[in-house]
């Protein structure tokens, strides 16, 4: 059985083989030599060429399907920079679209205008929560109470970001890098948590910090005073980003 593959090598050589044959009958017909030793020879000089147009026509096939292969070689090395725990609690979750649009004008020689642009659309989700060691607390066991001394704001606990480009507008002398676009992402990225800071996400976290700390402080039989600490009002108290995630 012949795949596809030997199929076609197959068609290509007896595809040569036939042509050659066709110029050889033609050739041992119509053109051959009257001298008797050059006649004689005509039949072992077809064999020859039959036999070479095989072998071309199969290092042909072999060139042209030889491009098509494509070889691929990944590396990967993994290199743990530092590990350590933690407790954060992620209490609200947002997704955000933002169009940010960068556009940069320098002189050229001093006096020529040279003005780049690109319009970034930022697909983000931002996790708000709050860090526990920043949690400042007192117990009192006798009478089974818990009282907040200082709770933290919530923070961004992460931004998860996807960057699309439009609309490049730059020259051969002013054009953007590398450096720029990094740049141009870190600044999307400061606006999409900006935009996360001002929207009801700080509250929500509020609120469900105070009923998870409410609901298992009670299930152990015990109470917490001055929930009110638990605050996400932007107004009252900045909310902190963390820009180490």
């Amino acid at each position: 059985m012949f795949d596809n593959k030997n199929f076609k090598m197959v068609v290509w050589i007896s595809g040569g083989v036939l042509l050659l044959f066709i110029i050889g009958f033609f050739y041992s017909t119509f053109f051959r030599p009257t001298v008797g030793a050059v006649g004689s020879n005509s039949m072992g000089l077809l064999l020859a060429g039959l036999i070479l147009g095989a072998v071309i026509m199969l290092l042909v096939w072999k060139l042209i399907n030889s491009g098509k292969k494509n070889i691929t070689s990944e590396n990967s090395h993994t290199v743990v920079e530092s590990m350590r725990k933690v407790f954060k609690i992620v209490c609200a979750e947002g997704h955000f679209n933002e169009l940010y649009n960068f556009e940069e004008t320098k002189k050229l020689f001093g006096f020529i205008p040279s003005t780049r642009r690109a319009l970034v659309i930022i697909e983000a989700k931002v996790l708000i929560g709050y860090d526990f060691e920043k949690c400042v607390w007192e117990t009192d066991e006798v009478n089974q109470m818990i009282k907040l001394v200082s709770f933290p704001q919530p923070e961004i606990i992460s931004t998860e970001a996807d960057y699309k480009y439009y609309n490049f507008d730059e020259n051969i002398f002013n054009m953007l890098g590398r450096e720029d676009l990094t740049r141009i992402q870190a600044n999307g990225k400061k606006q999409v948590e900006s935009a996360a800071i001002k929207s009801h996400l700080p509250k929500i976290a509020a609120d469900q910090m105070r009923m998870l700390l409410t609901e298992v402080v009670q299930s152990k039989n015990w109470q917490i005073e001055d929930t009110y600490k638990i605050n996400g009002d932007s107004n009252k108290s900045p909310v902190q980003l963390n820009h180490k995630n």
